[in-house]
């Protein structure tokens, strides 16, 4: 049985500017960092793997490997983006934080189970703040919202 989720990982150009924008931005603390020399299979490399930890006990994890190379692509939203969870209050506390500081925020955009502001981190991925709404448990619950059938909908539209 999956528990849960334990990190999700993402490669970084500098895990100190990453480092800035989790940690002193977002509030994740640094909570890991690993000095990778070796691979498993014996080769030498130069790896740095970071750990942000959430409120829930999982992480944020970044590998800086300088080199190897990496395309770092502009994402949209809809190509790749991570949501994490907050109170209503700290969406609107990390809108006005992000504005203040001179970011790049879109939002809030109301999507009716949540409410969302989206920023982009330095590596250029796209790290959405979501509150849920009052609507949020009746519209993922799988008894009443449905979601195979409106999957079936969809495939057979797409036919």
């Amino acid at each position: 049985m999956i528990k849960g989720l334990h990190h999700n990982a993402y490669r970084c150009r500098d895990t100190e500017e990453t480092r800035a924008f989790y940690e002193d931005f977002l509030g994740l603390p640094l909570a890991g960092a690993l000095e990778i020399g070796e691979t498993k299979t014996g080769r030498a490399t130069r790896a740095l793997h970071s750990f942000f930890q959430m409120g829930d006990g999982s992480y944020l994890a970044f590998f800086e490997v300088p080199e190897t190379p990496f395309e770092f692509k502009t994402q949209h939203d809809y190509d790749l983006h991570i949501a994490l969870e907050v109170d209503p209050a700290t969406l609107d506390r990390m809108l006005a934080k992000g504005r203040a500081e001179g970011r790049e925020v879109r939002g809030p955009a109301d999507h009716g189970f949540i409410r969302s502001i989206y920023f982009r981190d330095p590596n250029g991925y796209v790290i959405e703040l979501t509150a849920r709404t009052g609507v949020h448990e009746e519209l993922m619950d799988p008894a009443i919202a449905q979601p195979h059938a409106i999957l079936a909908r969809w495939q057979a539209a797409k036919a």
